[in-house]
């Protein structure tokens, strides 16, 4: 097969080939049903391995030029699929490797995933009067509140670690403050067990 990408950043087996990428985004376009933010959709192709980011917009540039891809509106950030781009998924995504399409799959419910938490549990960053930052996390059922807390930290670095730590498991802190505000010990013991064995 002739390679016409770059291939740095790319593991065994990823893709090196300029239309294999196109075909890609097609199939995992269509496969999630609904507009990607641009930055998004190479993140995801890009972390795990699959193929180089320079190809990967190139590829992106060639199905909007194409007409497989098109922008949202006038959202030039936001791409959905076109009935030309389903068509190439369906005919033509049988001829990538069943563990990129495997690994596509999986990055897409990951990135579902954390889009759903991070739309039920809200962390907001605010700077303080006096230096350093608020951090506001709300933990919620999708309908009300089930926490609230505010977070003083020193600085940005810090708020957003928290902010990240937070959206790797929302539930814990959830479950540790809860479990501290009953007094159960035995569910505080539990959650810095698990905190260890990370």
């Amino acid at each position: 097969m002739y390679f016409d990408a770059f291939s740095a950043g790319v593991e065994p087996g990823g893709l090196r080939n300029t239309q294999d990428i196109g075909i890609l985004i097609c199939y995992m376009l269509t496969y999630i049903n609904k507009p990607l933010y641009n930055e998004d959709l190479v993140k995801l192709i890009q972390i795990n391995g699959i193929a180089n980011y320079f190809e990967i917009n190139a590829a992106i540039s060639e199905l909007i030029k194409n007409n497989n891809v098109q922008y949202c509106n006038d959202n030039k950030d936001l791409i959905k699929i076109t009935k030309e781009g389903r068509l190439i998924s369906h005919q033509l995504s049988s001829e990538l490797s069943l563990s990129v399409r495997q690994k596509a799959v999986s990055a897409l419910m990951k990135f579902n995933e954390r889009r759903l938490i991070e739309k039920e549990n809200p962390v907001t960053i605010t700077k303080a009067e006096c230096g350093g930052f608020n951090v506001n996390i709300r933990i919620t059922d999708g309908i009300r509140d089930l926490m609230s807390l505010t977070l003083f930290v020193p600085d940005r670095t810090d708020a957003n670690a928290v902010k990240r730590y937070f959206y790797e498991k929302p539930q814990r802190l959830y479950t540790v403050m809860l479990a501290a505000a009953v007094g159960e010990k035995n569910m505080i013991e539990q959650a810095i067990k698990e905190l260890r064995n990370e």
